[in-house]
């Protein structure tokens, strides 16, 4: 049988085989249309141009159906394959477009190439797959801040978190090093805060590169990354990272800041000190902000960032300070749990929910429906469910995959650390006894030396691969050592078939080691 990643909860075999062909149609009605199309847009990069047409026409061989929930989930589908014909069913448009995900994964690796792979057609086996998630929120994430990362990328990787059967991609859009998101009433953002002058090279005395970078995403092609995921059924989280991570705001406007001297946007990895004030005109600011993201995002989940807010400029400005007592806060520790809880407060006016890094949950803290996303560790996840958060576990000794792969001196300048792929097979997240859920997990790609695609998907791949997994797949189903070892060396082909620049199980090839100059270790 095929190596599906995620494993189905239930994948029988069943004889004989259907063939993809020019013959072939595809039968859907009302919101199942959709996972058609896509089915059909898949099957016509292999060469076989199948019609979309009514579920009930008799010409379709392939139907898809949404009717009753499968395994009382959302996204639980069943598909069968017989020598006759494929069937799909779902509860919801979202269910179907997991289950054309795995029949993508049931077509020949060749099928996912660009290319027509010849006049016989495509052979399915026959089978029998039913399946559900074991998490709601299963996410990859990407920073796009440190290094601008071009549209056809960001739509590659939201093509690949589908194939994975993943559902959110978490964009960091902004950080000190660079502002990638346009906002027509501040256009100093994009027209200053998106360009740094050079980049630092190595970690600490490297010197710099010379080379300007930067890069902005208008609103059409925030917009066209939203279409593209929503046709794969993926939910795109924009994440705006407040009070901190904003040099490259008072870059463009320094009255923001605490001491209103003007700075540069971040030419250095690691966190600025510099951090907005506690104004109204701040919070006026960050509102503008949030109006072009909530009108171009319509996701239920707005992520505001809130991790690393050093507090030394509020500590040493006496209008922070004043402005603390003011508001009753017990110290100008506070004020970030202040600023972001207004801020919570226009986000949940309009309909959405607010994302955060742990850090959120200190210092006053923010309400409870605020989802928090547990990346110091799972202790801090566990502690923000009891307060009653929702929780997305993101450790960074697990999910963080700028870390190394392996101890070999080949491979590229990573931030630091050591996860492989047998790490991420093996780990099982942590739950919680109090009133929050664990919602999900998600994996992080975070880009200071991941300045190119290659090299993001040389980070995320086999890991993410292994994470959708833990994502999907109920635990008593899943197998570490199976996954790696017998369905990851198949599913690589895939990868290879669809121009992934992933890490060889064996270690990177010749182009991708450290030495090789295009990512030159420090």
């Amino acid at each position: 049988m095929p190596s599906l990643i995620p494993l189905p909860l239930v994948h029988e075999a069943r004889p004989g085989a259907f063939t993809v062909d020019d013959g072939t149609a595809i039968g859907a009605d009302g919101d199942a249309r959709r996972a058609a199309w896509l089915l059909h847009d898949v099957l016509a990069g292999a060469g076989v141009r199948a019609l979309v047409v009514p579920a009930d026409d008799p010409a379709a061989s392939i139907v898809l159906r949404i009717g009753d929930l499968v395994r009382d989930s959302a996204e639980g589908y069943r598909l069968t394959v017989t020598p006759q014909g494929i069937t799909v069913d779902g509860g919801t448009a979202e269910a179907l477009a997991r289950a054309v995900q795995t029949l993508r994964q049931l077509l020949p690796p060749a099928a996912l190439r660009r290319a027509p792979v010849g006049s016989g057609g495509l052979r399915i086996d026959g089978a029998d797959i039913e399946d559900a998630p074991r998490f709601e929120w299963r996410g990859v994430h990407l920073d796009v801040a440190r290094h601008f990362q071009p549209v056809s990328f960001v739509l590659k990787l939201i093509d690949l978190a589908a194939l994975h059967r993943l559902n959110v991609v978490h964009l960091h859009l902004t950080d000190d090093q660079g502002w990638r998101v346009e906002v027509p009433s501040r256009p100093r953002l994009t027209e200053v805060g998106a360009w740094r002058a050079e980049t630092v090279v190595g970690r600490k005395d490297g010197g710099y590169d010379g080379t300007p970078h930067g890069g902005f995403y208008s609103l059409d092609d925030l917009r066209e990354i939203v279409a593209y995921a929503r046709q794969r059924a993926i939910t795109v989280v924009p994440e705006i990272d407040l009070p901190g991570h904003v040099q490259a705001v008072l870059a463009a406007y320094p009255e923001l800041g605490n001491t209103g001297r003007p700075v540069e946007v971040r030419r250095t990895w690691g966190i600025s000190e510099n951090v907005l004030a506690p104004t109204e005109e701040a919070l006026a600011f960050a509102r503008d902000v949030l109006d072009t993201v909530l009108d171009v995002f319509p996701g239920p989940w707005v992520h505001l960032g809130g991790d690393e807010v050093p507090r030394t400029e509020w500590r040493a400005s006496p209008a922070a300070a004043a402005r603390a007592a003011e508001l009753g806060l017990g110290s100008v520790d506070e004020l970030q749990s202040w600023f972001l809880r207004r801020l919570h407060e226009y986000v949940t006016s309009r309909g959405r929910r607010v994302v955060g890094w742990d850090e959120v949950a200190e210092d006053g803290g923010m309400p409870a429906d605020t989802v928090v996303m547990a990346w110091r560790g799972s202790d801090h996840g566990v502690k923000a469910m009891a307060a009653g958060h929702d929780v997305v576990m993101c450790p960074e000794d697990t999910t963080y995959f700028d870390h190394y792969q392996a101890g070999d001196p080949d491979e590229p300048l990573a931030i630091g650390g050591l996860t492989t792929v047998e790490d991420v097979a093996a780990w099982e997240p942590a739950g919680g006894d109090g009133p929050g859920r664990l919602l999900g997990v998600q994996g992080q790609l975070w880009t200071e030396y991941l300045p190119t695609p290659a090299a993001v998907e040389y980070a995320a791949f086999p890991r993410l691969s292994a994470l959708a997994e833990v994502a999907w797949t109920a635990p008593e189903r899943r197998d570490a050592a199976d996954l790696v070892e017998r369905r990851l060396p198949a599913h690589l082909e895939r990868l290879a078939a669809l121009d992934v620049d992933y890490r060889p199980l064996d270690g990177p090839r010749p182009w991708q080691r450290g030495g090789s100059g295009r990512r030159q270790r420090a």
